[in-house]
């Protein structure tokens, strides 16, 4: 656990837990209980859900990092999950509150005996986010006859994300940027490219940005849009910086195989459809031509939950320190 004071002078201190996750993971009383881990991580069968997606997502890795590899195995890939607290303090007291969920991916080499630094961002999860989502922007738009966002929808979030990326404590842990990988949007058409990046795949464009492409780039991210060799879908990867040339191969493979392995537990539709995604792609969630996972995933669980973390994260932080977030979000600069 790394609990660092930022250098910058912040009024918040972030504090790091790692856990590994492996067949034996159980969720804490302290891990956003709709990441996706967590989701697999219970009931009767949870061990055996668990070390089906490992798999998954180790034979993916290979299969990608197929280079002096003849025999499929070599790398094993192992994941960590950072959960992120946040301690504010001010006149009401001193609080740690649960901020962020992310995983980190570390990269065995059974060749060589090396570990090798993967990274961070796959999974991301937030409780600001779920407040965001789950309840401001669904109250915000009861009784009004068309959709519409709020002002400054995701100012706050997007300022907390890269108060902590730039923080002395994200620096301490983490020696890349992270990428967030995504589905992409059910409500958008994207157009294959002719650029092919040997790891990432094809390039999409998508005919328009969405509210998610705008929420994150609040955080300072940028988007663009592959589908790797031998998948289906393409899918978004969030990022600051260069995409194509700050990380390793290794690295964005290991990223691609989590959260492939990932999009075709919860999004079998899309990612895990029995017909390959063409030059245009519109995805649909509608889709019948598809293969099931042998992992137990439930979705409804999933969004139900969503709702009652925002409403988590609205009581326990929103409104009771409404005035110092507003008076810091207000100075915030990353300078």
């Amino acid at each position: 656990m790394k609990n660092i004071q930022d250098t910058k002078g912040n009024e918040f201190v972030f504090t790091l837990k790692s856990t590994c996750l492996d067949e034996n993971y159980h969720p804490s009383s302290q891990t956003r209980l709709t990441t996706n881990f967590a989701n697999l991580a219970r009931g009767d069968n949870r061990q055996q859900n668990l070390r089906n997606a490992l798999n998954m997502i180790n034979n993916r890795f290979n299969a990608l990092a197929h280079l002096d590899n003849p025999t499929g195995d070599r790398y094993l890939v192992e994941l960590e999950i950072i959960t992120v607290t946040m301690r504010i303090d001010d006149k009401n007291g001193v609080n740690d509150l649960p901020m962020i969920e992310v995983l980190k991916t570390n990269i065995f080499d059974r060749k060589t005996g090396q570990h090798i630094e993967g990274i961070a961002g796959n999974n991301f999860s937030s409780y600001v986010r779920d407040y965001d989502f789950s309840v401001l922007l669904i109250d915000y738009n009861k009784n009004k006859s068309s959709f519409c966002v709020p002002e400054n929808f995701g100012d706050l979030h997007g300022k907390l994300y890269q108060c902590f990326v730039n923080s002395t404590t994200y620096k301490e842990y983490f020696k890349m940027s992270p990428i967030i990988c995504l589905s992409v949007s059910s409500n958008k058409t994207y157009t294959r490219t002719e650029y092919q990046h040997p790891v990432l795949g094809f390039e999409y464009l998508q005919d328009q940005y969405s509210l998610t492409d705008e929420y994150f780039s609040k955080m300072g991210l940028k988007v663009r849009f592959f589908m790797p060799p031998n998948s289906v879908a393409p899918m978004a990867f969030y990022h600051s910086g260069d995409l194509l040339s700050d990380y390793t191969d290794l690295g964005l493979i290991s990223s691609i195989s989590t959260m492939e392995t990932f999009q075709k537990i919860y999004r079998p539709e899309i990612y895990n459809a029995n017909s390959v995604a063409g030059k245009i792609y519109q995805p649909s969630l509608k889709q019948e031509d598809y293969s099931l996972t042998r992992v137990e995933y439930d979705r409804e669980e999933r969004s139900r939950l969503a709702v009652e973390q925002g409403r988590y994260a609205e009581e326990h932080f929103i409104k009771p320190y409404q005035d110092v977030l507003e008076q810091w979000s207000a100075n915030f600069s990353i300078n």
